[in-house]
């Protein structure tokens, strides 16, 4: 069963706040302020505000709606009530995010009855200790439950047994599929594929050929409703990554230097501190008019070092063809882990340098871990090492 809560933080504040009951509520950056909406309510949804809308949009669509910042710790403790609810139901749970989860509920029908019951229970112990309303999903698998819980928003219970997946995936548009998104749609509509039924007519060795072996794979299983069934599991991590959003827009190049060096040496050092080092660097930048942009770049050796990120980093946003442009964001990230138990040891080979950079970052994250963030930044001048290298000896 997948849960997932209905507008959560919009509805934890109505249900907080009994003035704001049955009126857009939009909860997110304030009008007059650079940002975009984080949640709004069904009522605020039916002017055509959306998650992740600037804020400005959706003040000019509705400036009469109920504007708030998040009280991330009221959301927070309401999350945890949440938990608590669904451990009533299973003991084999997955938390997702703030607002939903994952239930095995296999064998749990002598105690509480049908899947539909199971539901229907779940719904009603939420409804009764939280006051909230929440849409549930059950399926075979997590793709099929996940879909199901989004197919009748919100207050819905959809059940998909097994027999029924084709029928029930079907008619969906393939945009619902796990990973599509707005380069594989463009290739869909080329192709004249709309919905799934449409695409599990499409053979593997098209798809593979359209979208690569792993992207075709991916689709094909999709298509027939083939996915992972495994709840609680631990979930290898896909990506470390560190963004941040300028109150104005920022072209000056110094500042988006120091910026993109703050941002990965974040990123390598929490890289180092899961054991982990990756061959693939991707640049993200945004440009005023929120046109987004990512590149990328694969390395020779997995990495997980400052100076490497940051000069791969800056040598992609050069060549980028959007240098010397104001920007609304710029962003750092490190995936493409190497596969084995020793992750870093290609990360500092056996030369005198790369054995001075292992003590320089072990002593940088020493003193980060001790001191905070911001205490220490690695320099990027072409003597910054050595002066380092210096105080670490002192």
């Amino acid at each position: 069963m997948h849960l997932d809560m209905d507008a959560f933080f919009a509805s934890v504040e109505q249900r907080d706040n009994p003035e704001y009951r049955g009126k857009p509520v939009v909860v997110g950056a304030l009008p007059g302020n650079r940002g975009v909406v984080s949640t709004c309510s069904y009522e605020a949804r039916t002017f055509g505000i959306h998650s992740a809308m600037p804020i400005s949009e959706a003040y000019r669509r509705c400036p009469d709606a109920i504007y708030l910042h998040p009280s991330m710790e009221c959301y927070i403790a309401t999350s945890q009530q949440l938990m608590a609810c669904l451990q009533e139901i299973s003991p084999v749970i997955e938390p997702v995010s703030i607002d939903e989860a994952y239930l095995d509920i296999s064998g749990m029908e002598r105690l509480f009855g049908s899947a539909k019951e199971i539901g229907q229970r779940t719904k009603a112990l939420i409804q009764d200790k939280l006051q909230l309303t929440a849409s549930a999903g059950i399926g075979p698998n997590r793709l099929i439950a996940k879909l199901a819980s989004d197919a009748q928003k919100p207050d819905g219970l959809t059940v998909v047994p097994p027999k029924d997946v084709l029928d029930f995936l079907a008619p969906m548009p393939v945009s619902n599929l796990r990973g599509v998104g707005k380069q594989t749609l463009k290739i869909f509509n080329r192709l004249q594929i709309h919905t799934v039924e449409q695409l599990r007519r499409v053979s593997l060795e098209e798809l593979k050929y359209q979208f690569g072996n792993k992207g075709g794979n991916h689709l094909y299983n999709q298509s027939r409703g083939i996915a992972s069934d495994n709840v609680g599991g631990e979930r290898e991590r896909q990506s470390i990554s560190k963004e941040t959003t300028f109150n104005e827009d920022i072209a000056d190049q110094d500042t988006l230097r120091n910026t993109l060096l703050w941002l990965s040496s974040e990123v390598a050092r929490s890289a180092r501190f899961e054991q982990l080092s990756g061959t693939v660097i991707t640049l993200k930048i945004r440009l005023p008019g929120f046109e987004t942009h990512t590149k990328q770049r694969l390395l020779n050796k997995p990495t997980s070092s400052n100076r490497l990120i940051f000069q791969t980093g800056l040598a992609l946003y050069r060549s980028s063809g959007f240098a010397g442009q104001p920007l609304r964001l710029i962003g750092i990230g490190i995936s493409g882990w190497e596969n084995g138990e020793n992750q870093q040891a290609d990360l500092f080979s056996s030369s005198s340098q790369n054995e001075r950079d292992k003590h320089l970052y072990e002593t940088m994250d020493e003193i980060t871990n001790r001191f905070g963030k911001e205490k220490l930044m690695l320099g990027t001048g072409k003597n910054s090492i050595k002066i380092k290298e210096e105080a670490y000896k002192k």
